[in-house]
């Protein structure tokens, strides 16, 4: 029997103003049974970790021109209320994703039918860009419609505040209660062709220039050997900047995966579009491996974020995870500081989140430059450099699942300058006649090897959803004994804001907002954090554990480090 909630929104959906179109979709869901109905109806879609994301089709719960439409009008009136006395402008963006133009048609046409000013991408553009624009067209808000790596039935809607940055406290609440407040009645679809600009090749022109200009300023990339790239997108926005900044930076011996290359939200050649996934790169690899590549780069679709591959010292492609990119990325800027104009260099500061690798942190600790610590989530490291921009200078922020930031002028994790600075590590690494992997081995050398191993448990549906509630409170109120042999001395709780230590019984405050997660410590400096996914319907079990400095190769050492993470961690979550 179906719930009163998802009986009422069903009515309620019976009544609307629908296409012809969408009323086949309505009836081919009430067609498909009561989990299908329940499903798309008995939920209203919810505000997560970067705004709204979630299955399309007819529904409270899905991604549709309503619920589209009910966030874009309560954004609107949001800012009517926020600033009443000033002119309101946003930026919108969309990626490669099945109906992204017609999402991004329908906001523009919300925001200009209540007066706002519109600037709108003319095709797919990054979200970075998008973040960039904001801050270059002092706009008070952006939205970015894309489900970055989720499957191609999805897609989301992330909003952006004036900073360039995603919304956080107290602005998410208060856009979220207004959103709630709007009947689909009263949103205005008419829009106002006047108030609506199509952006031209000026603001790519700056984000490139601005791109360009983070590489180190005693570093020469034009001239010399250049490394031999391999580059995807896979169906991605990648396409329209990567190729073309890796160029202007003098590396002309890019290889970019002709299946891939074209814009695709059906992801034809993947089964997931998510660089973190070795299928995602396959063709990747296969190219690498016909044309002695030197370095694999791929970009997700709204190219935030990128995963490598690079030769191990048997003439191998190994891929990296998102915490050693992080490191070479950490310690090759840091290195680098002295040839950036370091004495126009205030008080730096780097910054990665708290399921991210300890390893950063000693990393920037050994250059005397502090890393601070924030909850999951690009919108944090953007909000730290918010409060610090004023008397402080940012480096380089990242975080474990591929999302690195170089620099301050984008406010989100910025796959594009990511893989520029990546390609620039490797030029310099092989002009010393090393490699990358052996540049790895080499931090790990110093700093001792960490080893990371990530388990998601995905859990769909409104019963998926209490079930990882279910989760989470299992181990609020039981807490975990021993990772890996070693016992567990702290536990953190970052929804109560309190660290306990295990052994002695005090409690202390953790000075970071409120969030559903928890980690703990074990003695010998293992950590396992787990917390559920704010995009996706899954909760995420991730262990770090440091092991001694590997005597030679770090390889075979890494993967038996891996595998007893990640046998730990299926015996967790079995």
């Amino acid at each position: 029997m179906l719930s009163s909630e998802a009986q009422k929104n069903k009515n309620l959906w019976a009544g609307l103003d629908l296409t012809e179109e969408e009323k086949r979709e309505f009836e081919s869901t009430l067609n498909s049974g009561e989990d299908a109905i329940e499903d798309s109806f008995g939920a209203s879609l919810e505000f997560g970790t970067g705004g709204l994301r979630g299955i399309m089709g007819p529904g409270t719960n899905r991604m549709n021109r309503f619920t589209i439409g009910s966030a874009t009008q309560g954004l609107s009136n949001y800012l009517l209320e926020k600033f009443p006395d000033e002119e309101i402008k946003v930026a919108i963006a969309h990626d490669s994703r099945i109906n992204s133009p017609e999402f991004t048609e329908i906001c523009s046409r919300i925001f200009s039918a209540n007066g706002i000013k519109v600037f709108v991408f003319p095709e797919l553009r990054p979200t970075p860009e998008l973040s960039f624009a904001i801050r270059e067209l002092r706009c008070k808000s952006g939205v970015v419609i894309t489900a970055s790596h989720n499957p191609p039935e999805y897609n989301g809607y992330k909003v952006y505040f004036d900073d360039g940055a995603q919304i956080i406290s107290p602005q998410d609440k208060e856009i979220v209660e207004t959103i709630r407040k709007i009947a689909y009645s009263e949103i205005n679809f008419e829009g106002d062709p006047e108030l609506i600009e199509v952006l031209d090749r000026n603001i790519d022109e700056k984000y490139l220039e601005s791109t360009l200009n983070l590489i180190p300023g005693n570093l020469d990339t034009g001239t010399g050997t250049q490394p031999r790239i391999v580059f995807s997108p896979i169906h991605g926005t990648g396409i329209t900047m990567v190729p073309e900044v890796l160029s202007r930076a003098g590396f002309n011996d890019v290889h970019v995966v002709k299946e891939q290359s074209e814009p695709n939200g059906n992801f034809p050649t993947v089964k997931s579009p998510n660089p973190e996934e070795k299928a995602a790169l396959q063709l990747s690899l296969d190219l690498a491996s016909k044309i002695d590549a030197d370095l694999i780069m791929a970009t997700d679709p709204d190219s935030d974020r990128v995963g490598i591959a690079v030769k191990d010292n048997n003439g191998q492609f190994r891929l990296l995870n998102g915490n050693q990119t992080g490191a070479l990325l950490f310690d090759f800027l840091l290195s680098n500081l002295k040839g950036s104009g370091s004495e126009e260099i205030k008080d730096p500061f780097c910054v990665k989140t708290i399921v991210t690798s300890d390893l950063l942190s000693k990393i920037s600790e050994s250059y005397g430059v502090e890393c601070m610590d924030t909850l999951t989530g690009f919108k944090y490291i953007a909000d730290l450099i918010r409060k610090n921009e004023s008397k402080r200078d940012f480096l380089i922020g990242a975080e474990e699942s591929y999302g690195y930031l170089i620099g301050d002028e984008v406010r989100d994790k910025d796959a594009i300058s990511s893989c520029l600075l990546i390609a620039v590590m490797c030029k310099e690494v092989m002009t010393t006649g090393s490699t990358l992997y052996n540049y790895m081995g080499d931090i790990y050398s110093k700093h001792g090897l960490y080893v990371e191993g990530l388990r998601s448990v995905v859990k769909k549906g409104l019963k998926g959803k209490e079930e990882i509630g279910q989760m989470m409170n299992h181990f609020r109120e039981n807490g975990l004994a021993e990772i890996n042999g070693s016992r567990v001395r702290t536990k953190r709780d970052f929804l109560s804001g309190e660290e306990k230590d295990l052994q002695s019984g005090s409690i202390s405050k953790i000075d970071l907002p409120g969030s559903n997660v928890l980690q703990f410590e074990s003695e010998d400096g293992s950590k396992i954090s787990m917390r559920p996914s704010g995009t996706e319907p899954k909760i995420k079990f991730y262990l770090s554990s440091r092991m001694a400095s590997p005597e030679g190769d770090w390889g075979a050492e890494f993967a038996k480090g891996e595998e007893l993470n990640l046998d730990f961690l299926n015996g967790l979550t079995d």
